[in-house]
């Protein structure tokens, strides 16, 4: 009987038990500056059909360039259009698909990728960790320049040397490792105060230049309007979201960990129908000491249709062109009644289309879009996308009689719940997180400092980005916000809740159950919270102290609520002077409050 008992526990081992496969067997060398794509490319072979396998990097420097790199044929969400980007080509550096049980072992290495590349893919894999390593790219795909002396007349700019240019005909173009800018895209950020401001390429565009030495340049033309100070530096880029940094699609069980993202082309890790997905120490920021400024050109983390548990903790956001977090999923609009259990409906925004939205077994909600008022669920029985934009969708049981052309859909099913705890959030131009689930959300112990626009926005749509849905559940709580909003003015309010329901309907709320405590404000301004349809809004045992950072606008109410109820603004510390709250299509019988309504 031992001998058996022992017998099993050493077979139960060696089936848990990971193969090491070390990527330098396959022909990988570190600090080589040689191309690893290929060699990495079989190490990963080697994983398939494996119970589980640690693909490991010994530390150093991994070149990858897009000769010998997967080509891949997505349609990712909030990326470019069809007139953008009208075929879907993409080049991987390490391409996942079908895989389990794998852990990508960097050992505190750099993976360093050349031209434009999605840095990996996980498509269809369970139980992936990626942990231990940088990722970066040879040539950004931001441009960046210090300003050292500014006049109406002439610019003189100090270039980054990461951002490779040349001069033709006296004028400046930006170039990579074969690609070129189209168009342009700039932002001035302020390093010695981490603000960043929207800025104009236009000026620079038609001038003159002339090198005054290899990476100093002097622009003369019609710099007027241009408005910066020394030390300022011009981040440029090209809009077109062509390529993302990486992409997890229809995966599960993704653990990502001691990642530093020093530089993320187009939107930074896009998880699309994916579920639970944990971020633990993933730095979103350019490398220290580099001189760079912007990590992300667009999002640093982009959740689109998922499900599950999200985790983001302990990470670091900073030099964004745009969100640190968005979680949403979207509405497809109806376009065609077919049957009295089949339709067509539609992706709307010219960035998000040619995906799988719907499968079967989905859930899905039937709303209106002017008032985002859901009338009725129903479940897929079959879908299938019949053309980029269209998909042709059965239920399972006849639409209700309310279901007309224009209306939306809403996939339930894929829906997570959030938590995003012990993180920081700054050196964005715009917000800290959108949130958009109907499952429960947790946002504690985070600092937001001095993001361009609302640390936090829930909105909900279906005649915009048609970024869905409603909120149920949601607790923000021991957060520090500093400073922030001051790109958003007047209406720079620190948390936004701001549902796109252009018809209000009496005694229909979008959003339920918002919960804000415990947390410190620290404001140059007068706004701290907007809220709109919501029924169950609670503000209590805030901090909220006074700042000079910047001048303050005109005096207008702290607290401004619009067509809510069971709304809670109490026990708050306020340092600064005397609050006021709006209200406006509502009752003073919805509000609990010591703060003087208007």
């Amino acid at each position: 009987m031992k001998k058996y008992l022992a017998l099993l526990f050493v077979c139960c081992s060696l089936q848990v038990s990971a193969q090491v496969i070390d990527v330098t067997k396959f022909g990988a060398k570190p600090n080589s500056f040689a191309d690893a794509t290929e060699s990495v490319k079989q190490a990963i072979a080697i994983t398939n059909g494996q119970p589980k396998s640690v693909l490991n990097f010994p530390k150093g420097r991994y070149d990858f360039w897009p000769d010998k790199a997967t080509e891949t044929h997505y349609y990712i969400s909030n990326s470019s259009s069809e007139k953008e980007f009208p075929v879907k080509k993409q080049k991987v550096g390490l391409f996942l698909k079908g895989l389990k049980n794998i852990t990508i072992e960097g050992n505190g290495s750099v993976f360093v990728f050349h031209g434009k590349m999605i840095t990996w893919v996980l498509d269809s894999c369970e139980n992936i960790s990626i942990q231990n390593l940088a990722i970066n790219y040879e040539r950004p795909g931001m441009s960046e320049m210090t300003i050292k002396e500014s006049t109406p007349t002439s610019v003189i700019a100090s270039i980054h040397p990461d951002s490779k240019f040349a001069i033709i005909d006296d004028r400046l173009q930006w170039y990579g490792e074969k690609w070129m800018p189209q168009n342009y895209h700039a932002v001035l950020v302020r390093p010695t105060e981490g603000t960043l401001f929207y800025s104009n390429w236009d000026p620079f565009l038609r001038s003159k230049v002339e090198k005054i030495n290899p990476l100093t340049v002097k622009f003369t033309g019609d710099f007027s309007k241009f408005k910066a100070q020394p030390n300022d530096v011009l981040t440029v880029r090209d809009p077109n979201r062509d390529y993302v940094c990486a992409f997890n699609n229809r995966s599960k069980n993704i653990r990502l960990h001691n990642l530093h993202m020093y530089s993320l082309h187009g939107l930074g890790i896009v998880s699309q129908f994916s579920e639970n997905l944990s971020y633990d120490s993933v730095f979103v920021e350019p490398e220290k000491n580099s001189g760079r400024v912007i990590a992300s050109s667009a999002d640093g983390m982009h959740f689109s249709g998922c499900k599950g548990q999200i985790t983001i903790n302990n990470c670091r956001f900073n030099g964004l062109h745009d969100d640190p977090v968005n979680v949403h999923g979207t509405h497809l609009i109806v376009s065609e009644i077919l049957s009295p259990t089949s339709l067509k409906i539609k992706f709307m925004h010219h960035q998000t289309y040619g995906f799988d939205a719907f499968v079967a077994g989905d859930t899905v909600a039937y709303l209106h879009p002017a008032s985002l008022q859901i009338y009725a669920n129903g479940i897929v029985k079959t879908a299938r996308l019949i053309s980029e934009r269209e998909m042709l969708v059965e239920m399972q049981k006849p639409f209700t009689s309310g279901l007309k052309i224009g209306d939306a859909l809403e996939n339930l099913t894929w829906t997570p719940s959030v938590t995003i705890k012990n993180s920081l959030f700054a050196g964005t131009i715009s917000r800290g997180n959108l949130i958009t689930t109907r499952r429960k959300v947790v946002i504690e112990n985070n600092v937001y400092y001095r993001t361009g626009m609302h640390a936090i926005l829930i909105e909900n749509d279906a005649s915009g980005w048609y970024e869905s849905g409603p909120v149920n559940d949601v607790t923000i709580r021991n957060n520090q916000f500093i400073e922030c909003g001051y790109n958003s003015a007047p209406d720079n309010y620190i948390i936004n809740i701001n549902p796109q329901n252009h018809q209000l309907v009496p005694k229909y709320y979008v959003h339920k159950n918002i919960h804000i405590e415990n947390n410190r404000f620290k404001v140059y301004d007068y706004p701290i919270l907007s809220a709109r349809s919501t029924n169950g809004l609670t503000f209590i045992h805030n901090k909220i102290e006074k700042s000079d950072f910047m001048p303050a606008g005109q005096k207008r109410a702290e607290f401004n609520l619009t067509a809510c109820t069971d709304v809670k603004i109490k026990g708050n510390q306020f340092e600064t002077e005397k609050p006021a709250i709006q209200l406006q299509k509502m009752d003073k019988s919805d509000i609990k409050t010591d703060i003087k309504t208007k």
